[in-house]
């Protein structure tokens, strides 16, 4: 026989652990870049972008098309970054609290 209060006790434990590793993610940081370096966007693991260095060199006005594309590919890599310290956070939470692998979290 389960014990519905137990159970809600752990899910309230999940939820304000989930709730600090959010703020921690909000603090990290991840760096993005493109052109091989011309262009570097620093982002929060929270998506929020504290930087953008751009190489002077890649904003003449012949190379704008040059320039908007290595800025989104450099915001992607950012992101994919993030998306993958987001995950690996979360399985490090999931393990510590004894959870297995993959499980869908309710939240």
């Amino acid at each position: 026989m389960m014990n519905i209060q137990k159970m809600m006790q752990q899910a309230k434990a999940m939820q304000d652990k989930m709730q600090v590793m959010q703020e921690k993610l909000g603090g990290m940081t991840v760096e993005g870049t493109s052109g091989g370096g011309m262009v570097k966007i620093t982002m929060t693991c929270k998506g929020e972008c504290r930087a953008l260095v751009i190489d002077p060199s890649i904003l003449k006005p012949e190379e704008k098309d040059i320039a908007e594309d290595l800025i989104k590919a450099a915001i992607n890599d950012a992101k994919a970054k993030a998306d993958a310290k987001l995950a690996d956070e979360t399985q490090k939470m999931m393990s510590e609290m004894g959870l297995p692998a993959g499980v869908q979290l309710p939240f």
